[in-house]
C-alpha cells in the first residue's frame, strides 16, 4: 500500500496546490474548501479501511483481517472497492445495471437508496470509492452550474466564476459497454438519452464532475444515493452541463435501452474533444 499512499500524497501536493490559488477567482471561497474537505474525506476513509488490515494484537483462529478496499492490479491500474481506475487513460470504470428501460429521467445514475424512480442506471459501488479515483487521476471539480447563497442563504442568480482551464479539466466522456447478444458494445451513454420535445438522442457531449459537499461530517452522495445527475443537483458528484438541464425532458431513449436488470460497465474518462465549456 507504499504505493497508493504515495500516490494518494503526489495527487494532493501536485493538484490541489493550483486549485487553491486558483481559486481567488471564484465569488465564494467555501466552494474550494468544500472540494479539498471532500478530498480529506475519502482519504480518511481509504486509511482506515488500510488501517483495518492490521491483524489485532491476539487475533484467534475464528477471527480473519478486514481486507482493504484497494487493490493493486498492475503497474498503472488499481481497483478500489468495486471501481476500477487506470494512471495511464486516466479512465475508471464501475459496474451498474439498467435500472429504467423506459419513463422520465432526472438522474443518469444513483444507488439502491437514491432517486431510483427516475434513474436509468443503478450501482452497488461506494460514492467515496468514486470519488476517491477522480483525485487519483486527478480531475478537478467544477461547481459553475451551482448558483451561489447571499448573506443570507438565499439562493442567487449568480454563478462562482471558474477558470476555463478547470471547466474545461472537469469535464469528462460517459460511456456504457454491455453484452448485446454474445457481442461487447460500447457507445456514449447520451445515445441512451432521448429528448422528449426533439425525440432525438442528447447530444454528443461532456458532463461535469462537480464532486458534491461533505454536510455534518457525511460526504452527501453517501447519504442521498445520488451519483451522476441530468437536472443539476448539488448533492450529486457528475451533473449535466448542456442547456436542457433544468427541464424535466429527458427519457430512457426506447429500443435502445437494454431490458431492466441488464449489466452495464459505466466508463468514465477525460473529454476527448476541445470544447468551449460555457457552450457545452
Amino acid at each position: 500500500m507504499n504505493n497508493l499512499r504515495e500516490l494518494l500524497r503526489s495527487s494532493i501536493l501536485q493538484t490541489y496546490p493550483r486549485q487553491i490559488v486558483a481559486s481567488a477567482h471564484y465569488h465564494d471561497h467555501s466552494i474550494m474548501i468544500r472540494r479539498l474537505a471532500i478530498v480529506f474525506f475519502a482519504i480518511s476513509s481509504l486509511a482506515r479501511a488500510q488501517d483495518e488490515r492490521q491483524p489485532a494484537p491476539t487475533p484467534t483462529p475464528a477471527v480473519e483481517p478486514t481486507k482493504s478496499p484497494v487493490r493493486k492490479l498492475d503497474d498503472f491500474c488499481y481497483q478500489i472497492g468495486g471501481v476500477i481506475l487506470d494512471q495511464r487513460s486516466r479512465e475508471i470504470r464501475l459496474p451498474t445495471r439498467v435500472n429504467l428501460a423506459a419513463g422520465l429521467l432526472e438522474y443518469l445514475l444513483v444507488m439502491a437508496k437514491g432517486k431510483t424512480h427516475e434513474s436509468l442506471l443503478i450501482t452497488d459501488i461506494s460514492p467515496t470509492h468514486l470519488n476517491l479515483a477522480f483525485t487519483l487521476l486527478r480531475f478537478p471539480a467544477s461547481p459553475e452550474l451551482f448558483r451561489l447563497l447571499d448573506s443570507k442563504g438565499e439562493m442567487t442568480d449568480q454563478h462562482p466564476t471558474v477558470p476555463a482551464a478547470v471547466q474545461a479539466a472537469a469535464r469528462i466522456d460517459i460511456d456504457v459497454e454491455w453484452s448485446d447478444h454474445g457481442k461487447t458494445r460500447r457507445i456514449p451513454v447520451n445515445e441512451w438519452l432521448q429528448q422528449a420535445v426533439k425525440t432525438t438522442a442528447m447530444a454528443a457531449g461532456p458532463w461535469l464532475y462537480t464532486a458534491s459537499e461533505i454536510n455534518a461530517g457525511q460526504y452527501l452522495p453517501e447519504m442521498t444515493g445520488d451519483l451522476a445527475a441530468i437536472m443539476i443537483d448539488p448533492a450529486a458528484m457528475i451533473n449535466y452541463p448542456g442547456s436542457d438541464n433544468g427541464d424535466n425532458v429527458w427519457y430512457a431513449f426506447p429500443k435502445r435501452v437494454p431490458p431492466a436488470d441488464t449489466p452495464v460497465t459505466l466508463i468514465i474518462s477525460p473529454h476527448s474533444k476541445t470544447i468551449n465549456p460555457s457552450k457545452s
